[in-house]
Formats: structure tokens, sequence, C-alpha cells
């Protein structure tokens, strides 16, 4: 399924990028880095970070602190969540 219009992006292609990239995939801005396009319109953001909490699954519940997967390994990146702007 497509899940980005704007770049033509599928449910696929993010499953990929999640399993395929050397650190931890977390944010809709890391998946377009590892597809090399960007944000157009943002309205997939929400979609791609699903269906990379999808693919991260129960790994990333079960992880202990420390780990590169653990939720609050992610809770510390907070910081760099990606917002999209209304264009």
């Amino acid at each position: 399924m497509i899940v980005c219009s704007c770049n033509v992006i599928t449910d696929h292609d993010v499953r990929n990028a999640v399993s395929g990239a050397d650190d931890v995939v977390r944010h809709a801005k890391q998946i377009y880095g590892c597809l090399g396009c960007s944000a157009e319109c943002g309205r997939c953001a929400r979609t791609i970070k699903s269906i990379i909490d999808e693919a991260l699954g129960a790994c990333a519940q079960a992880c202990q602190a420390g780990c590169r997967h653990s939720l609050a390994a992610a809770n510390d990146e907070a910081g760099d969540d990606f917002d999209l702007a209304a264009s």
C-alpha cells in the first residue's frame, strides 16, 4: 500500500528501511533519509510512525534500558522528533 503519495513510498519500503538501517529508525524523517527523499505535505508522517512502531514490535517493548531498541532510548531522543509544518 502506498503511504506517501508525494514520494510514492509503500509500507514495504518503510518496513525494509527499518529492518535494513544500521541505526534504529524511529521517526519519519529518518525513513525519508533512508529512502533518499524528504517530506512534502507531511500527511503520511503518522502512518509511517505507526509502521515503524509495528516493525520494531515486541523488541522495542521488551528490550532493557541501554538497548538501542528500547522505548527508554526513544524517549531520550524525543528532542529529535520530526515536526512537520503545514505548507
